[in-house]
């Protein structure tokens, strides 16, 4: 089964759709940001049924918990499932492929529809004049190669026969937290950028300690004015949840944009490769300062916990002289 999501489908709402798939089928592989593999072998003599019927209650199942309908591609190959479900033209649905129909099935399709036919491929087959899988298959293995390559030329031969040995490999994806800001106006103001990636930082490191979580890396996204993105991803020197090591390294980020002229419509600061928080070695410190805000933090903790998150906020202003 191939399951495709919504495109710029949240990833707190895509983790949800994979524990949807895990309940069919315990071999479920993670193809981030908004597709999945799933293995129905063991999956169909468990539940009874066919693999229509599966992919028929995980829609129903992902409609009526989040609200959010997937493309359901089925067939006897990755590729074969694939290319299915890149064939559903709704929002949502099913398109089961018997074994039997494959070669029918695949036949008529465009070579640019055929799953793992990249553009500049599939322009190269319609140039010596295969515009359809049909005719990929009518075309001697040695000439594939000779057009597309060696090993690519092999794979597309055998994926236009349906062939396709790979097997589905148990993936979750790798566990992250993120937390994001969007500015009212566009703004070019770098103290109002700071401000919110502070704010932003205060906010993960408190959810991260909440989680009994700790990040290895950040990512810091910056979306702009007219749709562009800058995106850039750091490691910490060690896994960390506190405020003090996260905030270096998120003003790093920043300073690595170089913001001039940009206009900033949002920002998205996430915490990367996260691990449990008791697998994080407590170094011991001499630096007095940063012990004070240690405990200022667990005090932060406690009042948050009390009076709720927005109890304690970062400062959003600046005194001016002028």
């Amino acid at each position: 089964m191939h399951v495709r999501c919504p495109d710029r489908l949240p990833e707190g709402v895509y983790r949800q759709v994979l524990e949807q798939l895990a309940e069919l089928s315990p071999v479920v592989q993670a193809l981030p940001p908004s597709a999945a593999l799933v293995e129905l072998k063991g999956a169909l003599r468990y539940h009874g049924v066919d693999g229509r019927r599966l992919g028929e209650v995980l829609r129903v199942r992902t409609i009526s918990r989040l609200g959010v309908d997937v493309r359901v591609g089925i067939g006897p190959s990755i590729t074969v499932a694939a290319t299915a479900s890149g064939q559903i033209t709704e929002p949502g649905g099913v398109l089961a492929i018997d074994p039997g129909q494959v070669v029918d099935w695949l036949g008529p399709l465009p070579v640019e529809a055929l799953h793992g036919i990249g553009p500049r491929q599939a322009q190269a087959l319609r140039d010596y004049g295969v515009h359809c899988v049909g005719l990929l298959t009518a075309v001697p293995p040695a000439t594939v190669q000779r057009l597309l390559g060696g090993r690519a030329g092999r794979q597309a031969a055998d994926r236009a026969r349906g062939i396709d040995p790979r097997p589905v490999i148990p993936r979750a994806l790798p566990a992250s937290a993120s937390v994001s800001h969007t500015f009212p106006r566009h703004t070019l103001d770098g103290a109002a950028v700071r401000a919110a990636l502070l704010d932003l930082v205060v906010t993960l490191a408190h959810q991260l300690r909440g989680r009994g979580q700790a990040a290895r890396g950040l990512t810091l996204t910056l979306r702009f004015a007219g749709g562009t993105t800058w995106e850039k991803t750091r490691r910490l020197p060690e896994a960390s949840a506190h405020d003090d090591d996260l905030r270096t390294l998120a003003y790093r980020l920043i300073d690595a944009a170089g913001l001039q002229r940009g206009r900033l419509t949002g920002i998205t600061l996430k915490g990367e490769d996260l691990i449990a928080a008791d697998q994080v070695a407590e170094q011991i410190s001499f630096d007095g300062a940063r012990e004070a805000r240690l405990v200022a933090e667990e005090v932060s903790d406690r009042i948050r916990a009390k009076f709720g998150p927005g109890a304690i906020r970062p400062a959003t202003t600046l005194l001016r002289v002028s």
